[in-house]
């Protein structure tokens, strides 16, 4: 799947679990439930966030099950929200690997790059 079809794939799912009270189109990871907990951060919040978001990064699937890209949303306060995401066309929804808050010490200002290590 090319990246401008993972991106609305993650969209059009995220907005469908929104819409739908069973909530089958988007699943987690017991880590990304915990990071939620954690976070203090609600599904719905995840959702809307989802819902809007933009590929920062995206990974092969060399080593892995799922494609799967790195994220960036917003929560309704604004705030960046990163998470792994991973298509599950097989079972039409995504899947949350992983997800948080991203720190101003590891991200630069535009929360899509990196700071370098030697910084």
């Amino acid at each position: 799947m090319e990246l401008p079809d993972q991106q609305a794939f993650i969209d059009r799912k995220a907005r469908e679990n929104i819409e739908h009270p069973d909530g089958t189109q988007m699943d987690g990871s017991r880590h990304a439930i915990t990071e939620m907990i954690q976070d203090q951060l609600t599904r719905s919040e995840v959702e809307t966030a989802l819902a809007d978001c933009e590929i920062i990064e995206d990974y092969p699937t060399t080593h892995r099950s799922l494609p799967d890209c790195l994220v960036l949303g917003r929560l309704p306060n604004t705030q960046p929200l990163h998470a792994v995401a991973a298509i599950d066309e097989a079972r039409d929804r995504i899947f949350v690997v992983t997800i948080y808050r991203p720190s101003p010490k590891r991200w630069e200002h535009d929360w899509r790059t990196r700071k370098s290590l030697l910084s």
